[in-house]
This record gives C-alpha cells, structure tokens and sequence, in this order.
C-alpha cells in the first residue's frame, strides 16, 4: 500500500511582506533581541523589574531593546516605566488583555528574537542570556523558562489545576511539558506574528504558542529556572483561568490534532458498549440489546468523524519557514 502523505503543518501561511526589507509587520527584523514586558497596574514593582532587566541586556553580545506595554494601567505603571533609561513604552488606551499587550509589543519589535516576561518580579531576568545560548545552540522555535528550577515559589492553591492543565497539554502535544505556561520565553518574531490569527488576547497566550509550534513539529527547548513570590496582587482568577485554559487545550487539540480527542470519545463509547453488553448477558441473561448497538454506532461514527478532521488538517498549507 502506498505510504500517507507527510503531515502538513497547520499553522496559517505568512501574510506577505512589504518590499522593503523589514517595513512591515511581517517583515524580518535585523537579529538582536526585543523584551516585551506586559503590564496592568504593576506601578508598585515594575520599577525593579526594569532595573534588572536594562542590566542583564547591557551585557547582552546582540543588540537589545526593552519594550514595557501598558495595558490601560489605571495606576502610574507607565509613568514609573518612564524613569528607566532606554525604556520604550507602548500604551493601550484601555485594558485588553495579556495576549493583545504581547502582541502590540511583538509588532512593534525592531529585533528579530522576542524575549517576554512579566512586571511583576516573579521571573529571573538573569535567565534571559541562557535562554539566548539555548536557541543560538540548538535553532529552535522556542526556547521556555520551565518553572522546575530549585526555588519555585507558585501559590499551593494554583497546582492541582496546573497539575490538570499539564497533563492535558501532555496528552495533546504527545510529549512532556514541563511548564506549559511560562511566561518566560523565547521565540522568533517572524514565526510569532504567523501564529497572530491564533494566539488569544488573554492569559492563555503562552499556552497556545507552546502547542501550537509542538502540534506542528517545531523544536521547543526547556531551560529550568526558579519562579519568586509577586509583587502586588495577581491578576489570575484560579477557578475561573483554569476553566478557561482547559476548554483553550481543547479547543487546540481539535484544531491541531482532531484525530486524538475523536479516538478518545470514540473509545470511551466503545468501552462503554463493551461493559453495558457484559452486564446484559451475565447479569440480566439476556443478549446485547439495542443499547449496546447504540453506543458502539456511535463510538464508529466519531471515530469516522476524527478520521475525516485529520484528512483535513493534513491538507491546510505549511508554515513558511524563514531561514538565515
């Protein structure tokens, strides 16, 4: 029998670029690196957080911006951004949300390689150069400050449901995460803004980049790092977040990989046809009735379905890859 196609990644083509090299959003920028620090009302630790950061790029050997977006602080966040040198600072006129700050910054980036991270003094800065090594070493789509690091200081409320949340992305990815939702990371602009009719304005931002580019076949590298206790109060609502971010992990695994969620419900109908029969012939007497044809009809038909979801995902078009 002749072989399946290859898979085919899912990820949208590129919007094309202007002429001019670099002009427009899609347009490479020179190599250097451009951290995009999102901010809502952090007036009271943003100040620090810059401080560290505007040392660790001085010694940084590529040329380096540092981008702080206000995202309609209603506090002096972006006033007290100001007081750093070499601060550009991008204001949202009111509050949209994690993702949509990260994707004002990544448009507005003069540098090829995007570094994020939070206002809030919980990420090592000093992990940025590391994180630098790590792609040049190994090219990789994206490198992540996995939160696994010897001093990692996450609120004991938020680990069952990022305990649930990791091992869905596990399923969907088809490998370990370590940190599914770091928000210290690094990836290539160009690949980003291919991702932008994707990527949510909210929270889960960082969890659909990751899935995305490991749904496709991208090489995303790991690098351990220690997690500090906030400054000021957290923005996340744990139940309301962790519901949000489980019906994302689904939602993605149906765009990026239909035929592993179809085949589950497919198989859990099957076992239960399966175990409805035994309890009709040993514990009623009686054959599989039409109960039993039922579910192991429709475990078939979903399984059609998925198979069908995946014929189709393997048609939409590759992702462009630039190269150097």
């Amino acid at each position: 029998m002749p072989e399946p196609p290859p898979r085919k990644s899912s990820i949208p083509p590129p919007p094309p670029a202007r002429a001019a090299g670099g002009a427009g959003p899609a347009g490479r920028r020179p190599l250097g690196v451009s951290v995009i620090v999102p901010a809502y009302n952090e007036e009271r630790g943003i100040g620090a957080v810059l401080a560290d950061l505007r040392r660790v790029l001085d010694g940084l050997e590529l040329p380096a911006e540092l981008l702080v977006v206000d995202d309609g602080s209603t506090d002096g966040t972006a006033a007290e951004a100001r007081k750093t040198q070499g601060v550009r600072v991008l204001e949202h006129r009111a509050n949209r949300g994690y993702g949509a700050a990260l994707k004002t910054g990544i448009r507005e980036a003069r540098f090829e390689l995007i570094v994020i991270t939070d206002a809030d003094g919980t990420y090592p800065c000093e992990a940025i150069p590391q994180l630098v090594e790590r792609w040049r070493a190994t090219e990789c789509a994206m490198a992540v400050g996995a939160r696994t690091g010897g001093h990692v200081q996450i609120p004991w409320i938020r680990r069952p449901a990022k305990w649930v949340i990791g091992r869905m992305a596990n399923m969907v990815a088809g490998e370990p995460i370590p940190d599914i939702n770091s928000g210290l990371r690094l990836f290539r602009r160009s690949v980003a803004l291919r991702l932008f009719p994707l990527l949510p304005d909210g929270f889960s931002f960082t969890t659909t980049i990751t899935l995305a580019l490991l749904t496709n076949g991208f090489r995303v590298e790991y690098l351990p790092i220690d997690y500090r206790a906030r400054v000021g109060r957290s923005k996340i609502r744990p139940i309301r977040d962790t519901l949000g971010f489980m019906q994302l992990i689904l939602r993605i695994a149906l765009y990026f990989a239909p035929l592993k969620i179809f085949l589950a419900l497919a198989g859990l109908l099957l076992l239960l046809a399966v175990a409805w029969a035994l309890v009709s012939r040993f514990a009623l007497g009686q054959l599989a009735d039409v109960s039993t044809v039922v579910l192991a009809e429709g475990a078939l038909q979903i399984a059609i379905v998925g198979l069908l979801a995946e014929l189709v995902n393997r048609r939409l078009p590759n992702l462009y890859r630039d190269e150097d």
